[in-house]
C-alpha cells in the first residue's frame, strides 16, 4: 500500500472512480525483477498500463516493451524506447500494421500460423521472427492459449519455412497465461523449449532467442508465491535444460510491473437488499465492468477492497457495478464479506488495480467517462 497514494487521495480529492498510480513503485518493481534476472531482457508489456507516464520510467531504466499494435510501438517510442528493443508480440497483425511497425524500424515479430509468418515475410522483408507455441497454462487466473500459439509440430514446420520466406527464423516463445499461480510452469514450458531448440538445430537451423513470456503475478486477495521463487525456477530450469549456454533470453512482464502501484478509489453508489429476507446485501460501486474491472469476468482476478469500516461487524455481499447491464457484476461466487456499517457515499479502495484497467475502461457506455487516472 503507497502512503504516497493516499496522500494524494486525501489532500486532492479527486472526482470518482479514479485509478493513482505511484510511479516509485513501478520503478522499484523493475529494479527488483532486473536484480533477480541479470542479462535477461525485460521487455514490459505495454498493454498492461500504456500510460506516458509508465512507459517513459521504464524506457529511462533502460526496458524494452512488447507491443501489441502500432499505436503501443509509437507510444514505446515517444516514451524513449528504442526500436531495436521493441518486439511486435501480438500474433494478429494486418499487413499494413506490421509495414507501419517495420517503416519504425521494428525488426522483431512474433506469430504463429502460415498466413502471419507470410504476412511479415512481405511487410517486413529480413525482420527476425519469433514463433509462439502452446504451453499448459494450469494455474493461471486469466489464461491466453487457447487463442495464442500453435502446436509443437506446427510450429517447427512454420521455422523451417520462415528462412525460405526471408525472414530470419530467429527464436521461440511461450505464455504460460496471466496472472500464473504456479512457479513450476516455467520448467514444463522451457523444457518443451529445449526440445523445439534441438528438434530445429537437426534441421539445420540454430535458434537464438528464447522468449519466457509473461505471467508474473500481482498480489491480489489470494496469495502468491513470492517473485523470487518464479525467477530462482526460471533460472534452475534454464541451467537444466541448456547446459551447453543459454540463447538470448527476453521476458514480458506486465501485470507484475504496474499492478501493485496502482489504487482505485470508488464511491458506494447503493447497498440494497432484493427481499426483506436476504442476508446478503447488493453493494453497487461507481465503477464496474465497463469502467476498468473487466478482469472480473468469471470473477478470475479478486481485488482486495478497503473500506473506512475495516475490523467492525461484517457480513455477506454481491458486488456490483453502477451500469444498466446485467453483466456488470463483479463477485457473486467468491465470497467477499463487507462491514455492516459501510453506508452509501463511503469511499472505498480497491487495491492492485494498476494494470488492465484503464484500457480496459469504455469510452462512454451508459454515458458514464472513462476512468480518470493520476500518476504520482
Amino acid at each position: 500500500m503507497s502512503e504516497k497514494i493516499f496522500r494524494f487521495l486525501a489532500e486532492q480529492r479527486p472526482d470518482l472512480p479514479c485509478l493513482v498510480v505511484d510511479l516509485d513503485v513501478v520503478a522499484g518493481k523493475y529494479r527488483a525483477l532486473a536484480a533477480l534476472l541479470p542479462g535477461v531482457g525485460i521487455y514490459y508489456a505495454v498493454k498492461a498500463n500504456p500510460a506516458p507516464e509508465v512507459l517513459s520510467v521504464l524506457a529511462g531504466l533502460g526496458a524494452g516493451f512488447d507491443a501489441a499494435s502500432v499505436t503501443e510501438i509509437r507510444s514505446a517510442l515517444d516514451a524513449g524506447g528504442r526500436p531495436e528493443r521493441i518486439s511486435y508480440g501480438s500474433t494478429i497483425k494486418k499487413r499494413s500494421e506490421i509495414a507501419a511497425a517495420y517503416a519504425l524500424g521494428v525488426r522483431l515479430f512474433a506469430f504463429d500460423s502460415q498466413a502471419e509468418l507470410e504476412k511479415i515475410a512481405e511487410a517486413a522483408p529480413g525482420s527476425r521472427v519469433c514463433c509462439r507455441i502452446r504451453v499448459s497454462e494450469s494455474g493461471a487466473d486469466w489464461p491466453l492459449t487457447r487463442k495464442f500459439g500453435c502446436d509443437f509440430d506446427m510450429a517447427c514446420d512454420l521455422m523451417r519455412r520462415a528462412g525460405g520466406l526471408g525472414v530470419d527464423p530467429y527464436g521461440m516463445m511461450f505464455h504460460v497465461g496471466s496472472q500464473q499461480t504456479k512457479p513450476e510452469q516455467w520448467d514444463a514450458a522451457i523444457e518443451k523449449s529445449k526440445q523445439f531448440f534441438d528438434r530445429l538445430r537437426a534441421d539445420g537451423i540454430t535458434l537464438k532467442m528464447l522468449n519466457l513470456g509473461g505471467g508474473l503475478p500481482a498480489h491480489y486477495r489470494t496469495e502468491v508465491p513470492p517473485i523470487e521463487r518464479y525467477t530462482q525456477e526460471m533460472q534452475e530450469s534454464l541451467a537444466r535444460h541448456f547446459p551447453e549456454g543459454l540463447p538470448e533470453l527476453l521476458i514480458e512482464p506486465g501485470r507484475y510491473i504496474v499492478a501493485e502501484a496502482g489504487i482505485i478509489q470508488s464511491e458506494v453508489v447503493l447497498i440494497a437488499k432484493k427481499s426483506a429476507k436476504d442476508e446478503v446485501r447488493w453493494v453497487y460501486l461507481d465503477v464496474g465492468k465497463f469502467s476498468g474491472l473487466a478482469e472480473t469476468m468469471d470473477e478470475a482476478i479478486e481485488y482486495v477492497i478497503r473500506t473506512p469500516h475495516d475490523g467492525g461487524p461484517a457480513g455477506p455481499v454481491i458486488l456490483a457495478g453502477p451500469t444498466c447491464d446485467g453483466v456488470d457484476v463483479l463477485y457473486e461466487k467468491a465470497g467477499y464479506k463487507l462491514p455492516l456499517d459501510l453506508a452509501i457515499g463511503d469511499r472505498v479502495e480497491i487495491f492492485a488495480a494498476g494494470a488492465y484497467t484503464t484500457t480496459y475502461s469504455t469510452v462512454g457506455f451508459n454515458g458514464l467517462p472513462p476512468l480518470k487516472d493520476y500518476y504520482i
